[in-house]
């Protein structure tokens, strides 16, 4: 799935070639991801300026000048792609532009969503509404992340994974942040003292911040707008690379599960 850099930069991409262009028309070809379409999609998003792009979480925010928001979340392996040929019996929708521009949303999962929802009321639509705090924002600091650890006796990096306390901090990204801090992602949230949560801060913010630059990581689905892949997975220190050489010691990288998911770390080098 993406997580925030990926989604960051598709956002940043669209921004560059679609703020202020018109929407002139919609191809649709199904009624449903995984929930139903908004009713009369086309028609209510035909005329309509693109105003703003944003994001939370891990949805991109296209803010349309009749005081409504286009919501898109691409779920496990959905994208948007500007112009190009056509994508096949995947391309389940194509945006068209006053510039003659095509965004097309492929998604071969379906796992993908749009929506539309007043731009006043974003707060309380249902995918967004108790979304915790964004790691790319300046109140993400040692105090935030100390509060929501707090009391918490769950792993780290299970608890640092949850939605509705830090948003868009995905597996990948939370494996190598806490590589990059030198702390285990198997310590208890709450025994984290104030110099281990600044070191973390540190560390999640120059990881999320590294993977934007490199256009995000691209391990099958994920493109960038212009169809270019990420390549913050040629940087892995160590994510996906159990038994290779912790780049900080030489001890081989271990792998565990949590939670269903993964988990990468250095024994000897993450405490």
């Amino acid at each position: 799935m993406p997580e925030l850099p990926e989604v960051e930069t598709i956002r940043r991409g669209l921004a560059a070639r679609l703020s202020a262009r018109r929407i002139v028309g919609v191809e649709q070809r199904r009624a449903d991801l995984r929930a139903p379409l908004p009713h009369g999609l086309g028609k209510r998003l035909e005329g309509r300026r693109i105003e703003s792009f944003g994001r939370r979480g891990k949805f991109i925010l296209a803010g349309l000048d009749d005081g409504w928001t286009l919501l898109v979340h691409l779920g496990m392996s959905g994208r948007l792609v500007l112009d190009g040929p056509p994508r096949g019996p995947h391309e389940h929708l194509t945006f068209l532009f006053d510039d003659g521009t095509r965004l097309r949303f492929v998604d071969p999962r379906r796992f993908g969503m749009i929506d539309l929802w007043p731009s006043a009321r974003l707060d309380e639509h249902p995918s967004l509404r108790g979304l915790g705090i964004e790691p790319l924002e300046p109140g993400f600091d040692a105090a935030a992340l100390g509060a929501l650890l707090r009391g918490r006796r769950a792993p780290l990096k299970s608890v640092l994974m949850d939605q509705r306390l830090v948003v868009g901090l995905g597996n990948i990204y939370a494996n190598e942040a806490l590589f990059r801090a030198r702390i285990s992602p198997l310590r208890p949230a709450c025994s984290l003292g104030p110099v281990r949560t600044e070191r973390l801060v540190r560390a999640i913010r120059a990881t999320l911040e590294e993977a934007i630059a490199k256009g995000g990581t691209t391990l099958r689905d994920y493109v960038q707008a212009d169809g270019e892949l990420g390549s913050f997975q040629n940087d892995f220190s160590v994510y996906d690379r159990a038994g290779a050489p912790c780049p900080g010691c030489g001890r081989p990288i271990r792998r565990i599960v949590q939670g269903g998911r993964a988990t990468y770390f250095c024994p000897r080098c993450q405490r």
